[in-house]
């Protein structure tokens, strides 16, 4: 089923085009497209090749180009009418992308003849328009997908967990923990799930900076006692999920949200719903003769409402 994940998707950008000039934050995007805040980030990357944040700039750059070459508007002027928040927030992106500050590029544009060939080389590399034109008709893909992707209700797990701030190959440090923790306490992965929850999308938040939970749920009626092992609780919401099995290595997990964000989630005739991905960990990495891990990973989702594109 063809849904219109690409016509909302369009309508961000046309947005962001015609607003490049204002301050827009990613909750005002996500409201434009009518996609959930939580997941709107990973739908755009997946789809447009991007992140929403590197668009805006491309879009700021562009016209910033434009307004270098071919105006006398002051370096200060040019910031301002391209929305970036300071000159030095606009020296630094400029910098970043063209290897020059605006300043410097200004006063070479009369002195080389090869100045409009350098920026037209570099605003073709801005962007890579072949993941967002492709074309998503592929109805074998989708046969396939069907056969991997599986349709589930689950219930409200009242959880304790471990929280991990850094890297996601790196959350073997909060397991640890909450491993002993879960051991003394009699909780085994026979009789419990132990359920990953990664809550940034490392697209956008700096590796160092992702949190990620460690979790096991609790049997019920279990009396909740703090304690000084770092040893949390809270309640994981029920619902509809889309149900991925991944079997390899862990550096290579983030392939399982982008192929089901990429390749599924766009052709299916779901939306994802506000609410994080659960990752139920069926393995433990260390004891697998290959050193895999096999992971359930479970997506949030809801049925598309057709009036789902804004006018």
């Amino acid at each position: 089923m063809d849904n219109n994940y690409k016509d909302r998707i369009e309508i961000v950008i046309q947005y962001i085009k015609e607003n490049s000039s204002q301050k827009l934050n990613l909750d005002r995007l996500a409201d434009v497209s009518n996609f959930s805040k939580y997941h709107f980030t990973r739908i755009f990357t997946s789809i447009v090749g991007v992140t929403p944040v590197a668009f805006l700039n491309r879009e700021r750059l562009q016209k910033a180009v434009y307004l270098l070459t071919e105006t006398n508007k002051t370096i200060l002027d040019i910031s301002i009418q391209c929305g970036f928040e300071s000159v030095s927030t606009f020296n630094a992106v400029f910098k970043k992308h063209y290897g020059k500050t605006p300043g410097v590029v200004r006063n070479r544009i009369r002195k080389d003849s090869n100045i409009s060939s350098f920026f037209s080389n570099k605003q073709e590399e801005l962007f890579p328009y072949e993941n967002y034109n492709r074309n998503g008709k592929n109805n074998i893909l989708r046969r396939a997908w069907e056969n991997m992707i599986t349709i589930k209700q689950l219930p409200e797990y009242e959880v304790a967990y471990v929280r991990h701030v850094g890297s996601y190959l790196h959350t073997y440090v909060a397991w640890d923990k909450l491993g002993r923790w879960a051991s003394d306490q009699g909780l085994t992965p026979e009789n419990h799930h132990f359920i990953g929850i990664s809550l940034d999308d490392g697209n956008f938040v700096e590796e160092l900076a992702c949190r990620y939970d460690a979790c096991v749920t609790l049997p019920s009626g279990y009396e909740r006692q703090q304690s000084n092992t770092q040893v949390e609780f809270k309640t994981l919401s029920g619902g509809m999920y889309a149900v991925y099995s991944y079997y390899d290595t862990i550096d290579k997990f983030v392939l399982a949200y982008q192929n089901v964000f990429s390749l599924w989630l766009p052709n299916s005739e779901y939306d994802a719903d506000d609410r994080p991905c659960l990752e139920f960990c069926m393995n433990d990495p260390a004891k697998d003769k290959e050193g895999k891990c096999k992971v359930d990973l479970y997506v949030p989702i809801k049925k598309m409402k057709i009036e789902a594109v804004k006018a």
